[in-house]
């Protein structure tokens, strides 16, 4: 296989690119085009509309940051499931200081798709709950005393701190919510 990114490939990544910084409705299909140098008829061979464009952006990107988020986690957290449910705090913090970050890419996508039943809407929903089953799995392992309510209390703490940060730009955020995520583990988990 070619170590050159395919057609479909260039334009799945810079679509996704040009949603999370500038919002999935400011971006128009013509734009994408002209950013991966490719004609419409070139589009239509790999994509029905811009909508599914869109949606195989957002499933990709799932599919990516879950891995990804596990794999901050081992860095950070080692071994020790309970080691890496606190590196969750690390991990924030490594997102947070990313150059460019925008917030959550799912949450951006369900706030421009606010109805329930939209397929941007789905995705974003169905992106936080495999998130939470990420987390829920760990805890099983590291002894929570609840581990399914763990796991919701640890994303949302994670979530507040998105949202806080790409809202007011506060610097502090990760600090805040690392303190948080030790509080929630430690109190499910036990202390060290």
């Amino acid at each position: 296989m070619s170590g050159a990114a395919t057609t479909k490939d260039r334009l799945i990544r810079t679509a996704h690119d040009l949603f999370y910084r500038e919002g999935f409705h400011a971006v128009g299909l013509d734009r994408i085009l002209d950013a991966v140098g490719v004609t419409k008829t070139t589009f239509y061979n790999h994509f029905e509309s811009k909508d599914d464009l869109m949606l195989e952006a957002l499933r990709r990107h799932d599919r990516w940051w879950r891995d990804e988020f596990v794999a901050m986690l081992r860095k950070h957290g080692g071994d020790s499931a309970k080691g890496q449910l606190l590196a969750a705090a690390d991990a924030l913090e490594d997102i947070l200081a990313e150059d460019g970050f925008n917030g959550c890419i799912f949450v951006n996508v369900a706030v421009q798709y606010p109805q329930p039943h939209e397929p941007a809407h789905v995705l974003a929903a169905e992106h936080k709950r495999l998130m939470e089953d990420v987390l829920r799995g760990i805890a099983g392992y590291a002894g929570a005393d609840d581990a399914k309510a763990l796991a919701k209390e640890l994303a949302m703490a994670l979530e507040g701190a998105f949202v806080t940060r790409q809202v007011t730009g506060d610097p502090d955020t990760a600090r805040v919510a690392g303190s948080l995520v030790r509080m929630i583990v430690e109190r499910r988990c036990g202390e060290a």
